[in-house]
């Protein structure tokens, strides 16, 4: 029982040390992000900190895992169920928005913010992140294939421009929120949503 209370402990530190890393990465970036700072942070020592991680670029890819693994559960786990095609489509141009909104970061969706530190860069942190994204290009690509072979969607819709839209409309939610003090975001995002899947938009 002890070895298995002593797991269970290790297991929350190393989460807390994470969603302090995925905080601090939200406001500053992802490179902000150091041993030390997270020492001084949760009040651990830097060997109890590295100790876990062993460097700082495997600190960095398991925060990119964990906010990854946020975004899943909060927009596609509570979709997935739904029908493929436009059904689906427009149930998650909702949960993104509203993720892209709230992710839970001070500092906005981080996964917009590593994107931009990353995209330009080589190494194991672009690896992880353009594999996470592209993932999330494919399910979104499969679904709108779905919505036009349904004919929900026109013949000939272009499904590479598709996905480019939604994206670009999620992305821009948090520059507009927090650097433009936009408070009708989610309002917008949804709406160019809809206007990008050529759909009328909610009431």
């Amino acid at each position: 029982m002890a070895g298995r209370a002593s797991a269970q402990a290790a297991l929350e530190t190393r989460r807390s040390v994470l969603a302090a890393a995925a905080e601090i990465a939200s406001r500053e970036g992802l490179d902000s992000v150091t041993i030390g700072r997270l020492a001084e942070v949760l009040g651990m020592s830097k060997a109890g900190v590295i100790g876990r991680f062993r460097s700082k670029e495997r600190l960095q890819l398991e925060t990119v895992d964990l906010v990854v693994e946020s975004f899943r559960v909060r927009v596609w786990r509570p979709v997935r169920h739904l029908d493929a095609g436009l059904p689906r489509l427009l149930a998650v141009c909702a949960a993104w928005v509203r993720y892209a909104v709230d992710p839970g970061y001070s500092g906005g969706c981080l996964l917009t913010q590593v994107t931009y530190d990353y995209d330009g860069r080589a190494g194991a942190v672009h690896d992880r992140i353009a594999e996470s994204r592209n993932r999330w290009r494919e399910a979104l690509s499969r679904d709108v294939d779905a919505a036009v072979a349904a004919g929900d969607l026109p013949p000939g819709t272009d499904t590479a421009q598709v996905v480019y839209g939604l994206e670009s409309l999620a992305g821009g939610v948090t520059p507009a929120r927090l650097l433009h003090g936009d408070s009708r975001t989610e309002e917008w995002a949804l709406r160019g949503m809809y206007a990008v899947l050529g759909v009328r938009p909610p009431n």
